[in-house]
């Protein structure tokens, strides 16, 4: 299933524990191509998602959704018969289903080691002055020298990853406004796409 971030709220289970939650608004999905072995060589469905501007979208990939503006495509192997034209919505899921959900992490801008990497820094005291969160000696990478070894934890752009989060529970199935609440955070902020696996 696809779908955007919404806000986070709480709410109540049956024990009247109150459980972190995100709101998402997923599908629906509307399959555009069904691939199979005769003539693509292996089984898939690709369904569309999302509305776009007309004037956004090349002719071939509007041709290609048969003349609906999509904003998101995306494959998945399938097994089962299913046919172009086809919609998905959120009544696949079911309260109490565990999900993995993917999406696009903030981006945090350039950071040093310490929020980076989580390293510890220098001690705060005996003539400490200006190099607490330093990342300290980055080596001689081996009998070369002069160089940075590869894969060196360093300063430098965070975030703006995929993240995949697993085994979140499904709160809420909202049938009649496509949304579903997940428990605990998902990545990326209000808005971003994300994708949710069963």
């Amino acid at each position: 299933m696809l779908g955007t971030k919404g806000r986070m709220t709480q709410v109540f289970d049956e024990a009247g524990v109150a459980r972190a939650a995100t709101v998402i608004s997923a599908g629906p999905l509307t399959v555009v191509q069904v691939k199979n072995k005769d003539k693509d060589g292996y089984e898939a469905t690709q369904v569309g998602f999302g509305v776009a501007k007309a004037k956004n979208v090349s002719k071939p990939v509007l041709g290609h959704a048969k003349g609906t503006p999509f904003r998101f495509f995306r494959e998945t192997p399938t097994e089962g018969a299913m046919e172009v034209g086809q919609t998905i919505d959120v009544s696949i899921f079911n309260p109490g289903d565990t999900v993995a959900v993917s999406a696009v992490s903030k981006g945090k801008g350039f950071q040093g080691v310490v929020k980076r990497h989580g390293f510890h820094g220098g001690p705060r005291s005996h003539g400490q002055k200006n190099k607490e969160r330093a990342p300290g000696s980055i080596s001689g990478a081996g009998r070369a020298g002069g160089r940075v070894s590869l894969g060196m934890r360093m300063a430098g752009r965070m975030g703006g990853d995929r993240i995949t989060v697993r085994n979140l529970k499904v709160l809420q199935v909202d049938k009649d406004t496509n949304t579903l609440l997940i428990s605990g955070a998902v990545p990326g902020r209000p808005g971003s796409f994300v994708e949710i696996r069963g």
